[in-house]
Formats: structure tokens, sequence, C-alpha cells
């Protein structure tokens, strides 16, 4: 069962998350930050080299990385300190996450309710659509009330 600390970290994370999820964010550029961040101080890739103690070919291929999203986020957290920027990373949910984890346990609750439902109509003992609209949400509620594994 889903406890109230569970509930309520649920609904701090998504608070938090929906403040990314409005956020109007710049477009990453096609070379990446660094080598954006770096062009636009004029500082030389040689200068970020020795900023952050590799050779200046490490630092073409770290760029490279970043555009091809390649890059770990511990490089990436390394070249933003050598440029005096600060590394910021989430992941954004699309929707928030209360509304992800209702729309899965609807359409595992609809899916349960399917299967039983197309048996009984095949013997001719089809239910009212209310009784099993009823039903799939009684179903979906019990998921969501139960440990979170079960929706996945």
């Amino acid at each position: 069962m889903k406890t109230k600390f569970q509930q309520l970290r649920l609904r701090q994370l998504d608070a938090a998350l929906a403040k990314w999820r409005n956020a109007t964010l710049p477009l990453t550029p096609a070379t990446g930050w660094v080598r954006a961040v770096r062009d636009a101080l004029g500082m030389s890739s040689a200068a970020l080299a020795q900023r952050i103690g590799v050779t200046d070919s490490a630092v073409r291929k770290l760029e490279m990385s970043e555009a091809s999203d390649a890059i770990s986020l511990g490089t990436l957290r390394r070249a933003a300190a050598a440029l005096d920027c600060e590394l910021k990373y989430a992941l954004v949910p699309r929707k928030s996450l209360e509304s992800v984890r209702q729309e899965r346990a609807m359409l595992l609750a609809q899916q349960q309710v399917a299967a039983v439902a197309h048996s009984m109509a095949l013997e001719d003992q089809a239910v009212d659509a209310h009784l099993t609209q009823a039903q799939v949400q009684d179903i979906a509620q019990s998921l969501l009330l139960g440990p979170g594994n079960q929706l996945w």
C-alpha cells in the first residue's frame, strides 16, 4: 500500500519537476554547450584543456562526444566547472508523475477487464458497459493504492 510518505514524496517531486516542464529552455546548440560557451568566452580548446588537465585533442573529443550525446555526466560536469559554469541535470516527465501512474493503472485495469469481458461476451453473458467501467475504476484504484511495482 502506498504510504502517506510515498504520496508526499511523489507530490513534492512532481512540484519540483513542474518548474522544469513549464520552463522555456533554449535548444542545445548543434556543437554542444561546452563548445558554444568556450567560443562565446573566446577561449581556445588548448586553454580549456589546461584548465581541465587534459590534452587539446581530449577537449576536441569531449566536445564531439557532447554534440553526439555520448558524453558522460562526470566529464560534462568537469568541463562545466572549467568554464565556470554549473551543470544542471534533470529527467523531466512530459506530464505529472501522478497522471503517469493513473494512466498506467487505467491501462492495466482495462486490460484485465477486457479479457474477462471478451470471454463473457462469447458466452452471451456480456456485462453492462457502466458496470464494466466501474470495475475498471475499482481495479485501477486498487493498483494505485498498492505497491507501485504492480504498475510496471
